[in-house]
């Protein structure tokens, strides 16, 4: 297992297992993936890593900005996705402790995460990486026809740098 800097070398790779996840109906509210050109805008310049396997993508994270007013830039969102043929090997919590100090590194001072309810996977990697329950919304917004409801989860870094 080796977490590498995400670059656009990547991008078929990771775009590929973001549609994986698309299609599961409780990983996110988008429809279809992206081009490189607009998730490289979206999703800060820091803090992205692809883990490899064989060479492979086997999993990625990223974050992006809650917001683009000054007071919340030291707060993003995380992004965290497995190719369902690596799942169960721990790939998750590396990601996430790799981002997690390298966010930091980078002036992140909360991490935060939107979850659909039913998906279980993603919030016991939240949980084991010491994310924390903040807030509930119910049926917030509708994928397929099917309303969602979904778990917003924090994690704050022990000293806050402004």
């Amino acid at each position: 297992m080796v977490i590498k800097e995400m670059l656009p070398e990547y991008w078929e790779s990771v775009k590929k297992i973001y549609e994986l996840g698309i299609d599961t109906g409780i990983a996110t509210f988008e429809l279809k993936a992206t081009e490189w050109e607009e998730w490289n805008k979206n999703h800060l310049p820091h803090s992205r890593l692809v883990c490899l396997i064989d060479d492979r993508v086997a999993g990625w994270i990223a974050i992006s900005a809650i917001s683009i007013r000054s007071v919340y830039r030291g707060v993003a969102e995380t992004s965290v996705y497995i190719q369902p043929a690596f799942k169960g090997m721990g790939i998750g919590i590396v990601l996430m402790e790799h981002l997690i100090k390298e966010s930091e590194k980078n002036g992140i001072w909360t991490l935060q995460a939107t979850i659909f309810e039913e998906n279980k996977a993603s919030i016991r990697l939240h949980e084991k990486s010491g994310f924390r329950k903040v807030g509930y919304r119910e049926k917030i917004g509708q994928l397929n026809g099917v309303w969602h409801n979904t778990i917003l989860f924090e994690r704050r870094r022990k000293i806050v740098v402004a």
